[in-house]
């Protein structure tokens, strides 16, 4: 089968396309003909190592794991001799943050792990992107413990993360301001956020208003400067580490006091996540921001894309 390996670390060129032998199920697992995956930030930063932590989940000196690509849309080909939960032909989509593997023709997957079955109305296309964003998204709203009716600020409301989180908070029902450049403005707008702020316009952290958590989608703001902006017992979650990592010892050390908080939540998902996520898009509450697709041959450009860091929502990857 075809798939995009890499070996060693470093810019997307050294990914490439190669001829691998085809996964074999093991009595618990589903192989899936893949037909749909993302180039997201989580594959990004696992192919540069840019952040050497990365790398005690990836391998310390070299990809313990060489196909890159964690979410996934497919069709069942084969099942294991124990697995009840799925058929052959099925329709499917999931996530593995473990040892990824949707950058290639074929995948193989427990039937306990991220994995359900596609919305009826869903192209393939539509669903790869159902989770990455989406489950970073509710793993910081379930930390943060938001409620009905709070005020919450998304610096970054159409990255992946940020448009996923604007819908599942507005779910949630939840008073949300998003901040955006200005050619984006009606596509948060329509994503539910109550408030806009254009950022080439106004210096949101500069507002005389105040939240109960400010999610800072892309990481390009700071606790010290989003402080003034939270209330009493407001709480701010970045998805980056900070500046020289400072998210990591302000998480440790800012619960320890009364008032406000940066969270630093490791990310988790389970299947029970992929099923609520599912339930949302059938609801009409989510539908992931797709801005372009390109073929699996393509893939370095799919890289050199995401990392300009211009991307509106999801890149996605055909692979047919």
């Amino acid at each position: 089968m075809k798939a995009a390996i890499y070996t060693q670390y470093g810019p997307p060129e050294v990914v490439q396309i190669k001829e691998v032998a085809k996964p074999i199920p093991k009595p618990n697992e589903v192989l899936i003909r893949v037909r749909a995956s993302t180039v997201n930030r989580t594959d990004c930063g696992f192919r540069s190592a840019e952040y050497f932590v990365s790398r005690f989940f990836t391998g310390l000196f070299k990809p313990n794991f060489q196909i890159l690509g964690n979410e996934f849309a497919g069709e069942i080909e084969e099942i294991g001799t124990t697995v009840s939960s799925f058929k052959i032909g099925d329709r499917v989509f999931g996530f593995m943050d473990d040892a990824c593997g949707g950058h290639a023709e074929y995948l193989t997957i427990s039937e306990y792990k991220g994995l359900a079955i596609i919305p009826e109305d869903l192209s393939f296309e539509d669903a790869a992107p159902l989770i990455e964003g989406s489950h970073y998204a509710l793993c910081n709203i379930r930390a943060a413990k938001v409620q009905p009716g709070q005020k919450v600020l998304v610096n970054g409301g159409t990255g992946a993360i940020g448009s996923a989180a604007i819908q599942i908070l507005k779910y949630f029902d939840a008073q949300v301001t998003a901040v955006c450049a200005t050619q984006h403005l009606e596509l948060v707008k329509s994503l539910g956020a109550d408030i806009v702020i254009d950022y080439s316009k106004e210096d949101f952290t500069q507002t005389k208003e105040t939240y109960d958590f400010v999610f800072d989608a892309v990481g390009k703001s700071s606790f010290g400067k989003c402080k003034p902006l939270l209330n009493e017992k407001g709480i701010y979650i970045s998805t980056e580490l900070g500046k020289n990592g400072e998210n990591i010892w302000l998480a440790l050390l800012t619960p320890l006091f009364a008032g406000k908080k940066l969270l630093f939540p490791l990310p988790t998902i389970t299947k029970a996540d992929v099923v609520f996520l599912k339930q949302l898009v059938q609801l009409g509450k989510f539908k992931p921001v797709i801005d372009r697709a390109f073929s699996l041959k393509d893939i370095v450009e799919a890289y050199r894309y995401v990392e300009t860091g211009m991307k509106t929502g999801n890149v996605v990857i055909k692979i047919h």
